[in-house]
């Protein structure tokens, strides 16, 4: 039964792991130059995980620094979205909340891709709505990189490693942090735009041989650029609608970090000033479902986004999926 609660942001945290590649360091190996990746993707380098580093081992990182921010390590549930789990069964959640010491509570995985954090703010907080937890730890991880094509100059350039979490806590609607009306969607139909073709069910219940590339990630760049923008831009903008918000209210904008041309494509469609517009794509690319809490853990601690400034968040990832939603951010710690 629904209790009318809302789920209130009370912490955040992130973790990138310590080895930085740069667009150089590429291009020693790619077809491709400094120039040319920046020019495409507005990206100059990105973390990535050391051999033996797992998305479990990101995850504990980031939600140890969440729990710290909240002031109080311990949570009735964990949610972890990300599309690279430490192994296809069991989950990686569980694994995660008992590194952290939580005790037996409830946890699993969100697998939505790029719009996992989205879609895992959509499952905390219902376990808060319906009274199933006070308080939840939701964290977004990816180590994409090990899933992308070394030699595969269209994403090994664009996508890293990394995570974002945040404590999310029983309250109310009225108050800071309170996250607002969440819009989200998909399109199944279109699931070849984006996707790993090997390694699942469907590969394996066959006896065909499987080309080694089936078991990387690929992606139809320039289809998957034109549905990004539209879906981002219509459900940023029904999301802002239902918070009663004008799009001119909006503080800050903080959308996944796709590549730069699509978040200025989408930041354009909307009327978002430069400004307003939240970015750590040059430094850190792009994280997958980390995206979204590590620019706003990361926003936070330099002070480009401050208390009472109103958020709107939107996210475009695999499935097709998108989502959407609206916070006017609290006062938090960071660790």
């Amino acid at each position: 039964m629904s209790t009318g609660r809302a789920a209130v942001v009370t912490g955040i945290g992130s973790y990138v792991p310590p080895n930085v590649v740069t667009n150089d360091d590429l291009a020693a190996r790619l077809d491709t130059s400094d120039a040319w990746i920046r020019s495409r993707t507005g990206i100059a380098e990105r973390y990535v995980v050391s051999p033996g580093t797992s998305t479990g081992d990101l995850a504990v990182e980031a939600g140890l620094r969440a729990l710290k921010s909240a002031g109080d390590e311990q949570v009735g549930a964990v949610v972890l979205a990300t599309t690279t789990p430490d192994q296809p069964c069991p989950a990686t959640a569980p694994q995660v909340a008992a590194r952290l010491g939580l005790g037996q509570v409830p946890a699993f995985d969100v697998a939505a891709v790029c719009s996992g954090f989205l879609y895992g703010l959509a499952s905390a907080a219902g376990l808060i709505a319906a009274g199933i937890a006070d308080r939840v730890l939701l964290i977004a991880a990816d180590a994409f990189t090990t899933i992308i094509d070394p030699e595969d100059r269209s994403t090994a350039v664009i996508f890293a490693d990394g995570a974002g979490a945040v404590v999310l806590r029983a309250g109310t609607a009225d108050e800071p942090g309170a996250i607002g009306p969440l819009v989200l969607g998909s399109d199944g139909e279109l699931s070849h735009l984006i996707e790993v073709p090997a390694g699942g069910s469907r590969q394996r219940s066959t006896d065909r041989p499987v080309a080694p590339e089936d078991h990387y990630f690929r992606m139809l760049g320039r289809d998957t650029y034109r549905h990004a923008v539209e879906h981002m831009t219509t459900v940023s903008t029904e999301a802002a609608e239902r918070a009663g918000w004008q799009l001119g209210d909006i503080d800050r904008f903080v959308a996944h970090q796709a590549n730069a041309r699509i978040l200025q494509a989408v930041s354009d469609r909307l009327g978002i000033p430069a400004g307003r517009q939240l970015s750590n794509i040059a430094r850190v690319g792009n994280t997958g479902a980390a995206s979204i809490p590590l620019l706003l853990a990361e926003a936070t601690a330099e002070g480009r986004l401050a208390t009472g400034h109103r958020v709107l968040l939107t996210a475009f990832g695999g499935g097709l999926s998108w989502g959407a939603t609206t916070v006017i951010w609290p006062e938090l710690q960071i660790i």
